[in-house]
């Protein structure tokens, strides 16, 4: 295969995770996630693709896909004992990986938990999954709705009367999976440091789902949350935190749970506490829900915006993913980036000295060259078909 070997080439620093090198086997949603968090971070993450992902026809639609932004990208043929050996290279000289397969599959592909140690004892092995390594339900097929299903996440979402309503993908996959993927992954890298040994994180959304509903659980235990739907304070039971429309169809939301902002909320719609009675008084929600409802409903979304801008009312419009951008909030802060021509959200979370950013990305060549794959080990690689030859 050719020598490994050292490069210089390695990218300037940038980030707390500058010098962390993360071996990503390329999966779908949570895992990438949370490996374009790291890489952000400043870690050194080489994603490994199935070859057929790096034809000209998949690379196109991959082009769009941001969620693979800030790290390069190497077609590899796992199912060739070669290719197994060069990701078991890569591994030698990485602090982490992370795989987002059904449990047992990277095993079989020989690059399991064991397989990888016996390379680097050190090595943090972080495991996306549904449902996690074992239980009943391990290795069935599941998406981010199912996981909330079963976690109760899912279940107090939605309005009094009618369905739950899924929160798009951003529980199961982002919240409660690749964040948390993401964050066992830092945890376990420190505590590897002081011993010396890696560890498996089993990052499973069915767990980080429920645990996003601790303070739910917390509330239901102190009485203050009744198990109807839509009825209490934060999950649209309460007048004085709802969506609302406005006369343009758009909507405004209000979040004016503490009683000096219940107070400036009351104030910017002309309204009084005499007029609708105590701020907590469950029985007269419906009736101030429809008064509200009705006020808002005389101006369009900006103008309330604007009405309310000065206060802490907390009354904010309902920006769709597009129009975002363009509040002048982001603006100053920079909020969205433009990167490859795209517009999109930029790196989180912020560093006061080593910031994290949406990163360039090297050629595979270069990647792998960064990695310690030679020259003649990388064409080595390609003539025999091992990666793909796009590098």
């Amino acid at each position: 295969m050719g020598s490994m070997c050292p490069s210089d080439d390695a990218p300037p620093p940038s980030g707390p995770l500058h010098g962390v090198r993360v071996v990503e086997l390329a999966a779908l949603g949570p895992a990438p996630y949370a490996c374009m968090l790291l890489a952000e971070a400043g870690a050194d993450v080489l994603r490994l693709e199935r070859v057929e992902q790096r034809s000209p026809a998949a690379r196109r639609v991959a082009s769009a896909d941001l969620l693979r932004r800030s790290r390069p990208s190497v077609g590899i043929d796992l199912k060739r004992p070669e290719g197994v050996e060069l990701a078991l290279d890569l591994v030698a000289r990485a602090d982490a990986l992370v795989e987002g397969f059904r449990p047992g599959v990277a095993e079989r592909l020989g690059l399991g938990p064991e397989d990888c140690w016996a390379r680097n004892a050190r090595l943090v092995y972080g495991r996306m999954t549904g449902w996690g390594q074992e239980g009943p339900l391990a290795s069935r097929a599941g998406h981010d709705i199912d996981f909330i299903a079963l976690s109760g996440a899912l279940w107090p979402i939605g309005r009094a009367g009618e369905p739950p309503v899924p929160p798009l993908n951003l529980v199961g996959d982002f919240g409660g999976g690749g964040m948390l993927l993401a964050f066992g992954i830092v945890a376990a890298l420190f505590e590897a440091q002081r011993s010396g040994n890696g560890q498996v994180v089993d990052a499973a959304m069915i767990d980080g789902s429920a645990s996003l509903t601790t303070m739910v659980h917390g509330l239901v235990h102190a009485g203050a949350w009744r198990r109807e739907r839509g009825v209490n304070v934060l999950d649209s039971g309460a007048p004085f935190y709802d969506v609302y429309e406005t006369s343009d169809g758009r909507y405004v939301a209000v979040g004016a749970i503490e009683p000096q902002f219940y107070a400036a909320l009351l104030e910017g719609l002309g309204l009084s506490v005499e007029e609708l009675g105590p701020q907590l008084d469950r029985d007269r929600w419906p009736e101030t829900k429809a008064r509200f409802a009705e006020i808002f409903r005389t101006k369009t979304r900006d103008a309330w915006a604007a009405a309310f801008e000065e206060t802490d009312a907390c009354v904010a419009p309902v920006l769709a993913p597009w129009e975002a951008s363009a509040h002048p909030h982001h603006r100053a802060r920079a909020t969205f980036v433009t990167h490859d021509a795209k517009e999109q959200p930029g790196a989180v979370p912020r560093f006061g000295r080593t910031p994290a950013t949406v990163r360039d990305v090297p050629s595979a060549k270069e990647a792998l060259g960064q990695w310690g794959v030679g020259d003649d080990a990388f064409t080595e690689l390609v003539n025999a078909g091992v990666i793909a030859a796009d590098a």
